[in-house]
C-alpha cells in the first residue's frame, strides 16, 4: 500500500483550472420500478420521500422519488415508456447508480472547465426554473455509462428541482437508521484500465490520489484486486477498482460479467453510532455479509488498547480496523437487486481515515462464499 497526497501527474497539464466541487449533490439510480426501489429505500434503510416526479407533473417519459436521510440524497429513476433510454440501461446493467452528481456554484462553468480538461459532455448546461427558483445542471461522462451532472441550486428553493412535487406516500414505520452522510463511492473497471480513470480525474477534475492498494493487499486464495482512491481533497472520494490475476473469478470480474461493464460496485454511508444503524437496519429486514467468529479473535489483537464493544460487533458482523489516525467500525450488505452487483457499506469513522485494509482478506473471503453459493466463483 502506497499513500500521497500529491498531485497526480497528467501527460499534459490542462490549461483551465479544474471545476470546483461541493460536493455530492445526489445519486441517481435507473431501476426497473422506481415507486418498489423507493418503497425499499424508505422502508429498509429509513430513508424519507420527499419529492416526486412522473406524468403528473409533466414529466411524461420517466417517474422519479426522491429521497433523504442525513445529508444523503437518492433518486430512483425508471422508464415508463418502451423506448426510454431508461428502459434499455435497465435491461442490459439491471438496477444501478446512473449518475454520481456534484454541487457547484456555477454548472455552465464546471461543464465547460471538465470539457476543456478532456471530459465528454453528455447534456449542455440547461436552466431549469419554476415558481421556487431556478437551477442549472450539465452532464458530463465517466466510466462505462455512469455520469456525472454538474448541478447548481443556490436559487432553488423547492424540493428538489422544477418538476416535482410532494410525493404521493405515506412514509413507512421503522426504528431510526442513522445515516449521516455519503462517505465515498466505488468504481469497478475493466481489468487494465485502473491507470486511465485515475487520470482522467486527476486530468478533468484536479483530484489527487489519496491511497492505492495493489493485489497484495487485497487478494485471498483464490482471487485478487487492485484499487486506487481518488478524491478532490475535500468532500468527494471515489475509490476505483480493477480485477487482479487469480485462480477463480475475482468479484469485480463477476460485477462486471452482470452489469454488463463497468460502473458504481458500492456506496459507503457515513454513521456517528454502526451498532445502533445496523441492529435498526437489520430490523428493517437488511441483509448482510456474514462473517465467520474466528474473524474476531484476530481483531481485539489488531485494535489491542481501543475500547470497542466486541460482543456486539460479533452479533451484528461488524468489522474494525485502525490507522495512524484512528480507527474506523465498517459492514457490507448483501447486494441491493438480484443480479450481484451493487451493494452498500456502512461505516463509522473514528478519526481514521482508510478504507479498512485489516479487513480485506476478512471481507473478501465473505464475497467470495457469497458467489460460490451463487456458481461464479
Amino acid at each position: 500500500m502506497s499513500v500521497t497526497r500529491d498531485r497526480l501527474a497528467c501527460a499534459a497539464a490542462p490549461t483551465t483550472a479544474a471545476p470546483r466541487l461541493g460536493g455530492i449533490d445526489h445519486i441517481e439510480f435507473w431501476v426497473g420500478n422506481a415507486r418498489a426501489s423507493a418503497a425499499f429505500f424508505a422502508s429498509c434503510y429509513g430513508f424519507e420521500i420527499v419529492a416526486y416526479a412522473g406524468p403528473e407533473t409533466g414529466m411524461a417519459d420517466r417517474v422519479s422519488y426522491v429521497l433523504t436521510q442525513g445529508d444523503v440524497r437518492f433518486v430512483v429513476t425508471a422508464g415508463i415508456v418502451p423506448s426510454s433510454p431508461i428502459v434499455a440501461h435497465v435491461a442490459a446493467h439491471g438496477d444501478g447508480v446512473h449518475d454520481v452528481a456534484f454541487l457547484v456554484e456555477n454548472a455552465a462553468a464546471a461543464y465547460r472547465a471538465a470539457t476543456a480538461r478532456g471530459a465528454t459532455g453528455v447534456a449542455a448546461p440547461a436552466v431549469e426554473s419554476d415558481a421556487s427558483g431556478r437551477i442549472v445542471r450539465a452532464t458530463v461522462a465517466t466510466y462505462g455509462e455512469t455520469h456525472h451532472t454538474f448541478v447548481e441550486r443556490d436559487d432553488y428553493l423547492g424540493l428538489f428541482a422544477p418538476g416535482y412535487e410532494a410525493p404521493p406516500v405515506t412514509q413507512p414505520v421503522g426504528p431510526p437508521v442513522g445515516l449521516s452522510r455519503i462517505d465515498h463511492v466505488v468504481a469497478n473497471v475493466e481489468l487494465g484500465n485502473l491507470g486511465h480513470w485515475v487520470e482522467f480525474y486527476a486530468r478533468v477534475f484536479g483530484f489527487d490520489q489519496m491511497v492505492h492498494f495493489d493485489d497484495d493487499t487485497i487478494s485471498t486464495e483464490y482471487s485478487a484486486l487492485m484499487s486506487t482512491v481518488v478524491w478532490d481533497g475535500s468532500k468527494v472520494v471515489l475509490p476505483i477498482n480493477e480485477p487482479a490475476a487469480g485462480r477463480r473469478k475475482s468479484q469485480i470480474e463477476e460485477y462486471l460479467d452482470w452489469y454488463g461493464g463497468p460502473g458504481v460496485q458500492h456506496i459507503a454511508l457515513r454513521t456517528e453510532d454502526i451498532v445502533s444503524t445496523v441492529r435498526a437496519l437489520r430490523d428493517r429486514g437488511v441483509r448482510f455479509l456474514r462473517v465467520p467468529p474466528e474473524y474476531y479473535d484476530d481483531a481485539k489483537v489488531r485494535m489491542a488498547g481501543i475500547d470497542l464493544p466486541w460482543e456486539a460487533l460479533a452479533d451484528l458482523g461488524i468489522l474494525a480496523d485502525r490507522d495512524h489516525e484512528g480507527h474506523l467500525l465498517q459492514v457490507f450488505t448483501e447486494t441491493m437487486g438480484d443480479r450481484p452487483t451493487l451493494f452498500f457499506e456502512i461505516i463509522q469513522r473514528e478519526g481514521a481515515r482508510g478504507f479498512g485494509a485489516g479487513n480485506f482478506k476478512a471481507l473478501f473471503e465473505a464475497i467470495e462464499r457469497e458467489q460460490e453459493r451463487r456458481g461464479n466463483l
